[in-house]
């Protein structure tokens, strides 16, 4: 997994001024910088983490404080909407937040993708009736009744008679009866009212488009320029769709691949293993699949990134009620749990936070869903039956021997130091009993490791000897509130010291 920039800008999680205790809301606490004097850390104690799609909802200072006093670990910056401007200022006041709270924040940067769209439609709406013919074509004609214009070649050029056309989300269905690559005629299944610049989706084929249009490109450089930890790939259909955006990136940022084609499903184990990260993008991708159909694959996703060691969200809807009550629906409540008791690293939240009337109150429900479920003996007994087998690596071996030498030991927590992420996310594959604590001498790593599960990630210096290693990783375990004097850690590292990918080590130590 590439998890460092090729750039570097200083930065340290230094000693902010003084101020009153952290807000807790539930599943968080404050626990003490050793002896340092002002605004203490933002520890949670649950394990799955919240990601917030900041909006108009959310815009300032003061909102976005509450959304990560309330838990958000990670904040969504949705690039279909806002301007630069806009999200060159969020990403500051996110920044704000890590020196105040000390505690790095990831900051995950969704680029829209293709939008494929009717055209104009004459008075604006047209209504479709079940059983008659309506024709899409390159025309850039208003459409009516009977037709309408489709500027998009591409869609023709992937029809085939018997292929399905969903138009606004689903809402309408039509099944193309025969067409060319300018034009398809279609029967209406499921009619409706179309309207002006409605959406397309075609979920049996696959589309020859990019999923990076000048858009994105665009939006990819402000981001990279600006400092993002994680980018949003939309429209991923197969595993090649990844090799242009990787190229742009080139490793200054984690790529995330957003599942919401069925396409992307009938080649998940290689989209997985070019990935990062995987979002299950569940709005999307239950326009194009059968609605049964989304928990089966959900379940599926999280059981191949699970093996994989890829973080994994699950998003769309979660409290989608909460847009306008301050309370969730029952449904809704499950629904966040059953993600956190299949093993999620982390749930999200769309409309909810960005455009809702309660932003602050969904992430604490939602954080609080969390932490009762990671309380249940039944997510436990869950959680270690799901542990998944391991490579023949050193790497792998010593992780393994850490978490059980962990249980053994009852220590709680495991520390790992790491330059690139890949040590500390190799202890979250396992899941687990005891906390994990980064420590990473590379601020880029410390805050894509905001996103996985279990993982507290702290930016230190590096070390540079087995003493150093120890005392280190006792002082640091101490002061985020981990042990206290006298209980026991473990710890693994990789020698020689700073060197990528050499996890060789596993300490016992006690604090002190």
């Amino acid at each position: 997994m590439v998890l460092r920039h090729n750039y570097d800008v200083p930065w340290r999680l230094g000693t902010a001024g003084t101020s009153s205790p952290v807000l807790r809301v539930g599943e968080a606490r404050a626990a003490p910088r050793g002896n340092n004097k002002g605004t203490a850390i933002m520890k949670r104690e649950r394990r799955a983490k919240i990601v917030a799609t900041l909006g108009p909802a959310t815009a300032s200072q003061a909102a976005i404080e509450k959304l990560f006093e309330a838990g958000v670990d990670v904040f969504r910056m949705n690039f279909s909407h806002g301007s630069h401007a806009d999200h060159e200022r969020t990403h500051g006041i996110v920044r704000s937040l890590e020196r105040k709270y000390h505690r790095p924040v990831g900051i995950l940067m969704d680029l829209q993708g293709p939008k494929l769209r009717v055209g104009e439609i004459a008075g604006g709406a047209a209504e479709l009736a079940v059983g008659n013919r309506f024709r899409l074509d390159l025309d850039a004609t208003a459409g009516d009744a009977g037709r309408a214009p489709l500027p998009h070649p591409e869609i023709f050029r992937a029809l085939e008679p018997g292929s399905d056309l969903l138009l606004d989300d689903g809402r309408i269905r039509l099944k193309v009866i025969h067409c060319s690559p300018e034009h398809a005629e279609t029967e209406v299944v499921i009619g409706g009212t179309l309207s002006n610049h409605k959406g397309v989706n075609v979920p049996t084929v696959i589309l020859d488009v990019s999923p990076l249009t000048k858009k994105d490109r665009d939006d990819l450089r402000f981001g990279l320029d600006l400092g993002v930890e994680w980018v949003g790939l939309s429209f991923v259909q197969r595993p090649e769709d990844l090799a242009e955006a990787r190229k742009l990136i080139a490793g200054r940022a984690a790529v995330m691949s957003k599942l919401e084609k069925p396409a992307a499903l009938e080649h998940l184990e290689e989209i997985v293993h070019l990935s990062d990260a995987i979002m299950v993008a569940r709005g999307d991708l239950g326009v194009e699949c059968p609605t049964e159909e989304v928990p089966v694959q959900q379940r599926r996703i999280l059981r191949l990134c699970k093996q994989a060691g890829k973080p994994v969200i699950i998003a769309t809807q979660m409290l989608d009620s909460m847009i306008h009550a301050p309370t969730p629906t029952r449904a809704e409540a499950s629904d966040v749990a059953t993600a956190i008791y299949d093993g999620a690293d982390a749930v999200m939240l769309s409309a909810e936070s960005a455009v809702g009337d309660y932003p602050t109150e969904a992430v604490a429900v939602m954080a609080r869903i969390i932490t009762r479920v990671e309380s249940d003996e039944h997510y436990k007994t869950m959680r270690d039956r799901r542990r998944t087998g391991h490579e023949a690596t050193a790497a792998d071996a010593i992780t393994v021997a850490a978490c059980q030498v962990a249980e053994t030991v009852s220590a709680k927590v495991i520390v790992t130091f790491t330059t690139t992420g890949s040590t500390t996310l190799r202890c979250a594959r396992l899941r687990p009993e005891a906390q994990i604590l980064g420590l990473t001498p590379d601020r880029e790593t410390a805050r894509r490791l905001a996103l996985c599960w279990g993982v507290h990630s702290v930016m230190t210096e590096d070390i540079h000897s087995f003493r150093e290693m120890v005392t280190k990783a006792a002082a640091e375990a101490k002061k985020d509130g981990f042990v206290e004097r006298g209980e026991p850690l473990v710890v693994t590292a990789g020698v020689p010291f700073g060197t990528p990918g050499a996890t060789n080590i596993l300490r016992i130590t006690w604090a002190e």
